[in-house]
Protein backbone atom coordinates (compact mmCIF):
# COMPACT_ATOMS: atom_id res chain seq x y z
CA UNK A 1 0.00 0.00 0.00
CA UNK A 2 1.18 3.68 -0.63
CA UNK A 3 1.79 5.76 2.25
CA UNK A 4 2.27 9.15 2.99
CA UNK A 5 3.19 8.82 6.29
CA UNK A 6 5.85 6.90 8.34
CA UNK A 7 3.23 5.91 10.69
CA UNK A 8 0.02 4.98 8.37
CA UNK A 9 -1.90 1.37 9.92
CA UNK A 10 -1.17 -1.01 7.90
CA UNK A 11 -5.07 -2.45 6.47
CA UNK A 12 -5.55 -5.80 5.07
CA UNK A 13 -8.66 -6.86 6.58
CA UNK A 14 -11.76 -4.76 6.21
CA UNK A 15 -16.01 -4.96 7.02
CA UNK A 16 -18.10 -3.08 5.29
CA UNK A 17 -21.64 -2.81 7.12
CA UNK A 18 -24.48 -2.15 4.77
CA UNK A 19 -24.90 -4.90 1.55
CA UNK A 20 -27.03 -1.50 -0.56
CA UNK A 21 -25.55 -0.29 -3.05
CA UNK A 22 -23.13 1.35 -2.09
CA UNK A 23 -22.09 -1.13 0.78
CA UNK A 24 -21.41 -3.50 -1.99
CA UNK A 25 -19.71 -0.97 -4.34
CA UNK A 26 -17.30 -0.18 -1.77
CA UNK A 27 -16.99 -3.77 -0.88
CA UNK A 28 -15.85 -4.28 -4.22
CA UNK A 29 -13.31 -2.03 -4.78
CA UNK A 30 -11.70 -3.31 -1.09
CA UNK A 31 -11.72 -6.74 -2.26
CA UNK A 32 -10.31 -5.98 -5.47
CA UNK A 33 -7.22 -3.90 -3.92
CA UNK A 34 -6.63 -7.21 -2.20
CA UNK A 35 -8.18 -6.47 0.96
CA UNK A 36 -10.11 -9.48 3.30
CA UNK A 37 -13.70 -8.06 3.07
CA UNK A 38 -16.34 -8.66 4.76
CA UNK A 39 -19.74 -7.58 3.41
CA UNK A 40 -22.03 -7.68 6.50
CA UNK A 41 -25.92 -7.01 6.84
CA UNK A 42 -28.64 -8.51 8.96
CA UNK A 43 -30.21 -10.42 6.00
CA UNK A 44 -27.83 -13.00 4.52
CA UNK A 45 -29.89 -13.16 1.28
CA UNK A 46 -28.99 -9.57 0.94
CA UNK A 47 -25.43 -10.26 0.85
CA UNK A 48 -25.71 -12.87 -1.09
CA UNK A 49 -27.74 -11.35 -4.11
CA UNK A 50 -25.32 -8.16 -3.68
CA UNK A 51 -22.07 -10.73 -3.83
CA UNK A 52 -23.87 -11.83 -7.19
CA UNK A 53 -24.79 -8.89 -8.41
CA UNK A 54 -20.65 -7.71 -8.22
CA UNK A 55 -19.81 -11.10 -9.96
CA UNK A 56 -22.17 -10.20 -12.20
CA UNK A 57 -20.07 -6.69 -12.57
CA UNK A 58 -17.07 -8.13 -12.66
CA UNK A 59 -18.12 -11.11 -15.57
CA UNK A 60 -18.70 -7.87 -17.47
CA UNK A 61 -15.55 -6.08 -17.03
CA UNK A 62 -14.30 -9.31 -18.11
CA UNK A 63 -15.77 -9.79 -21.30
CA UNK A 64 -15.60 -6.31 -22.06
CA UNK A 65 -11.46 -7.20 -21.37
CA UNK A 66 -11.06 -4.19 -18.58
CA UNK A 67 -10.13 -7.11 -16.24
CA UNK A 68 -8.62 -10.42 -16.66
CA UNK A 69 -11.05 -13.46 -15.19
CA UNK A 70 -7.81 -14.30 -12.48
CA UNK A 71 -8.52 -10.27 -11.28
CA UNK A 72 -12.12 -11.25 -10.81
CA UNK A 73 -11.57 -15.12 -9.11
CA UNK A 74 -9.04 -12.90 -7.09
CA UNK A 75 -11.78 -10.33 -6.29
CA UNK A 76 -14.72 -12.65 -5.27
CA UNK A 77 -11.95 -14.64 -3.19
CA UNK A 78 -11.54 -11.68 -1.03
CA UNK A 79 -15.41 -11.71 -0.19
CA UNK A 80 -17.16 -12.91 2.86
CA UNK A 81 -20.48 -12.63 3.24
CA UNK A 82 -21.82 -11.59 7.39
CA UNK A 83 -24.38 -11.48 8.82
CA UNK A 84 -22.23 -11.38 12.47
CA UNK A 85 -21.31 -7.79 13.40
CA UNK A 86 -18.72 -9.52 15.78
CA UNK A 87 -16.66 -10.59 12.52
CA UNK A 88 -15.13 -7.36 12.76
CA UNK A 89 -13.36 -8.18 15.87
CA UNK A 90 -9.89 -8.42 13.92
CA UNK A 91 -10.44 -5.92 11.62
CA UNK A 92 -8.18 -2.83 10.58
CA UNK A 93 -11.03 -0.93 9.09
CA UNK A 94 -14.87 -0.76 9.15
CA UNK A 95 -16.75 1.15 6.72
CA UNK A 96 -20.29 2.00 7.72
CA UNK A 97 -22.52 2.34 4.75
CA UNK A 98 -26.30 1.52 6.12
CA UNK A 99 -29.40 3.98 6.13
CA UNK A 100 -28.92 8.04 6.48
CA UNK A 101 -30.22 8.09 10.09
CA UNK A 102 -27.84 9.59 12.88
CA UNK A 103 -29.64 6.97 15.25
CA UNK A 104 -28.94 3.82 13.57
CA UNK A 105 -25.33 4.92 13.03
CA UNK A 106 -24.79 5.86 16.59
CA UNK A 107 -26.05 1.78 17.77
CA UNK A 108 -23.37 0.57 15.08
CA UNK A 109 -20.48 2.68 16.42
CA UNK A 110 -21.19 1.78 19.94
CA UNK A 111 -21.68 -1.86 19.38
CA UNK A 112 -18.64 -1.59 17.03
CA UNK A 113 -16.34 0.18 19.90
CA UNK A 114 -17.14 -2.61 22.15
CA UNK A 115 -16.22 -5.50 19.28
CA UNK A 116 -13.33 -3.92 17.61
CA UNK A 117 -9.91 -3.71 18.55
CA UNK A 118 -8.62 -0.58 19.79
CA UNK A 119 -6.34 0.45 16.96
CA UNK A 120 -9.28 -0.24 14.38
CA UNK A 121 -10.25 2.70 12.35
CA UNK A 122 -14.43 3.02 12.56
CA UNK A 123 -15.43 5.23 9.29
CA UNK A 124 -18.69 6.13 8.54
CA UNK A 125 -19.80 6.30 4.46
CA UNK A 126 -22.08 9.19 5.40
CA UNK A 127 -23.08 11.71 3.07
CA UNK A 128 -23.91 14.74 5.31
CA UNK A 129 -24.36 13.70 8.73
CA UNK A 130 -21.98 14.90 12.05
CA UNK A 131 -18.86 12.90 12.20
CA UNK A 132 -18.07 14.19 15.61
CA UNK A 133 -21.61 13.69 16.46
CA UNK A 134 -21.45 9.90 15.57
CA UNK A 135 -17.73 9.47 17.04
CA UNK A 136 -19.23 11.19 20.27
CA UNK A 137 -21.03 7.52 20.28
CA UNK A 138 -17.46 5.94 21.06
CA UNK A 139 -14.67 5.83 23.46
CA UNK A 140 -12.18 5.80 20.65
CA UNK A 141 -13.23 9.30 18.87
CA UNK A 142 -9.52 9.32 17.71
CA UNK A 143 -10.49 6.79 15.63
CA UNK A 144 -13.44 7.55 13.68
CA UNK A 145 -13.78 9.48 10.35
CA UNK A 146 -15.68 10.09 6.97
CA UNK A 147 -14.98 8.29 4.10
CA UNK A 148 -17.72 9.24 1.64
CA UNK A 149 -16.93 7.51 -1.28
CA UNK A 150 -19.62 8.39 -4.46
CA UNK A 151 -21.82 6.40 -6.41
CA UNK A 152 -21.61 4.11 -8.47
CA UNK A 153 -18.32 3.69 -6.16
CA UNK A 154 -15.92 1.42 -8.65
CA UNK A 155 -16.58 4.25 -11.00
CA UNK A 156 -16.27 7.57 -9.51
CA UNK A 157 -12.74 8.61 -8.18
CA UNK A 158 -13.64 10.64 -5.29
CA UNK A 159 -13.76 10.39 -1.85
CA UNK A 160 -14.75 13.12 0.64
CA UNK A 161 -12.64 12.32 3.80
CA UNK A 162 -14.07 14.14 6.74
CA UNK A 163 -11.95 14.88 10.34
CA UNK A 164 -14.13 14.70 13.15
CA UNK A 165 -13.00 17.52 15.92
CA UNK A 166 -11.11 14.54 17.83
CA UNK A 167 -9.95 12.64 14.76
CA UNK A 168 -6.12 11.97 14.93
CA UNK A 169 -3.66 12.61 12.26
CA UNK A 170 -2.64 9.34 12.39
CA UNK A 171 -6.65 8.43 11.52
CA UNK A 172 -6.64 10.75 8.68
CA UNK A 173 -3.34 10.01 6.80
CA UNK A 174 -4.46 5.79 7.32
CA UNK A 175 -7.51 6.90 5.55
CA UNK A 176 -6.08 9.22 2.96
CA UNK A 177 -3.30 6.66 2.38
CA UNK A 178 -6.04 3.86 1.91
CA UNK A 179 -8.06 5.85 -0.64
CA UNK A 180 -5.04 6.23 -2.93
CA UNK A 181 -4.42 2.95 -2.37
CA UNK A 182 -7.86 1.93 -3.80
CA UNK A 183 -7.27 3.86 -6.68
CA UNK A 184 -9.51 6.84 -5.63
CA UNK A 185 -8.91 10.54 -5.30
CA UNK A 186 -9.27 11.80 -1.64
CA UNK A 187 -10.78 15.77 -1.06
CA UNK A 188 -10.27 16.71 2.67
CA UNK A 189 -13.30 18.43 3.90
CA UNK A 190 -14.84 19.98 7.50
CA UNK A 191 -17.06 18.35 9.54
CA UNK A 192 -20.23 20.51 8.22
CA UNK A 193 -23.19 19.38 7.04
CA UNK A 194 -23.46 17.64 3.62
CA UNK A 195 -19.79 18.52 3.05
CA UNK A 196 -19.08 19.46 -0.14
CA UNK A 197 -20.52 17.42 -2.95
CA UNK A 198 -23.89 16.79 -1.24
CA UNK A 199 -24.12 20.50 -0.16
CA UNK A 200 -23.87 21.40 -3.83
CA UNK A 201 -25.59 18.38 -5.67
CA UNK A 202 -28.62 17.77 -3.62
CA UNK A 203 -29.35 21.75 -3.85
CA UNK A 204 -29.30 21.66 -7.74
CA UNK A 205 -31.27 18.38 -7.32
CA UNK A 206 -33.87 19.85 -5.32
CA UNK A 207 -34.35 22.93 -7.76
CA UNK A 208 -35.20 20.59 -10.39
CA UNK A 209 -37.80 19.29 -8.36
CA UNK A 210 -39.03 22.65 -7.54
CA UNK A 211 -39.34 23.23 -11.10
CA UNK A 212 -41.12 20.32 -11.93
CA UNK A 213 -43.06 21.27 -8.54
CA UNK A 214 -44.33 24.46 -10.20
CA UNK A 215 -44.91 23.48 -13.75
CA UNK A 216 -42.00 24.90 -15.23
CA UNK A 217 -41.27 22.28 -17.66
CA UNK A 218 -42.02 18.47 -17.60
CA UNK A 219 -39.07 15.86 -16.49
CA UNK A 220 -38.01 14.80 -19.53
CA UNK A 221 -37.57 18.26 -20.59
CA UNK A 222 -35.81 19.33 -17.51
CA UNK A 223 -33.29 16.09 -17.99
CA UNK A 224 -32.71 17.47 -21.19
CA UNK A 225 -31.78 21.06 -20.18
CA UNK A 226 -29.02 20.38 -17.88
CA UNK A 227 -27.54 17.69 -19.91
CA UNK A 228 -27.07 19.61 -23.31
CA UNK A 229 -27.12 22.99 -21.45
CA UNK A 230 -25.08 22.24 -18.87
CA UNK A 231 -23.04 18.84 -20.86
CA UNK A 232 -23.77 16.86 -17.60
CA UNK A 233 -24.22 13.15 -17.87
CA UNK A 234 -27.94 12.49 -16.56
CA UNK A 235 -29.88 15.13 -15.83
CA UNK A 236 -31.13 16.15 -12.00
CA UNK A 237 -34.36 13.94 -12.35
CA UNK A 238 -32.81 11.02 -13.63
CA UNK A 239 -29.98 11.22 -11.25
CA UNK A 240 -32.63 11.69 -8.14
CA UNK A 241 -34.15 8.26 -9.16
CA UNK A 242 -30.70 6.59 -8.94
CA UNK A 243 -29.63 7.69 -5.86
CA UNK A 244 -33.03 7.46 -4.31
CA UNK A 245 -35.46 10.39 -3.47
CA UNK A 246 -35.89 8.90 0.57
CA UNK A 247 -32.10 9.57 0.56
CA UNK A 248 -32.06 12.89 -1.20
CA UNK A 249 -34.84 13.81 1.46
CA UNK A 250 -32.95 12.68 4.34
CA UNK A 251 -29.47 14.88 3.02
CA UNK A 252 -31.95 17.98 2.78
CA UNK A 253 -33.64 17.74 6.05
CA UNK A 254 -29.52 17.27 7.70
CA UNK A 255 -28.94 20.62 5.36
CA UNK A 256 -32.21 22.82 6.13
CA UNK A 257 -31.76 21.78 10.24
CA UNK A 258 -27.66 22.60 9.99
CA UNK A 259 -27.72 25.68 7.82
CA UNK A 260 -31.37 27.15 8.67
CA UNK A 261 -31.58 28.29 5.53
CA UNK A 262 -34.60 28.15 3.27
CA UNK A 263 -32.58 27.55 0.42
CA UNK A 264 -32.32 24.27 1.66
CA UNK A 265 -35.96 23.31 1.98
CA UNK A 266 -36.76 19.97 0.59
CA UNK A 267 -39.58 20.54 -2.24
CA UNK A 268 -43.32 19.46 -1.11
CA UNK A 269 -43.36 17.23 -4.42
CA UNK A 270 -40.16 15.32 -3.26
CA UNK A 271 -41.86 14.67 0.29
CA UNK A 272 -44.84 13.42 -1.48
CA UNK A 273 -42.79 11.02 -3.98
CA UNK A 274 -41.12 9.62 -0.99
CA UNK A 275 -44.33 9.03 0.80
CA UNK A 276 -45.93 7.58 -1.95
CA UNK A 277 -43.15 4.81 -2.03
CA UNK A 278 -42.06 6.26 -5.43
CA UNK A 279 -38.06 6.64 -4.23
CA UNK A 280 -36.77 6.36 -7.44
CA UNK A 281 -35.15 3.10 -9.72
CA UNK A 282 -34.95 0.54 -6.52
CA UNK A 283 -38.55 0.87 -6.03
CA UNK A 284 -39.39 0.66 -9.95
CA UNK A 285 -40.83 4.28 -9.81
CA UNK A 286 -39.46 7.77 -8.85
CA UNK A 287 -39.31 10.66 -11.64
CA UNK A 288 -39.29 8.01 -14.19
CA UNK A 289 -40.61 4.39 -14.65
CA UNK A 290 -38.25 1.39 -14.01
Amino acid sequence: METLCGYCMNISTVMVIGAGQMGGGIAQVMAAAGRKTYLNDMNLEVVESRISFIQALLTKDVNGGKITKEQMDATLSNLIPSIDIHDAVDCDLVVEAVVENIDVKIKIFKDLDLICKPECILATNTSSLPITEIAAATKRQEKVIGMHFMNPVPVMKLVEIIRGIATSDETYDSVRAESIALNKTPVTVRDVPGFIANRVLQVMINEAIYCLYEGVASVEDIDTVMKLGANHPMGPLQLADFIGLDTILSIMETLYEGYGDCKYRPCPLLRQYVKAGWTGKKAGRGFYQY
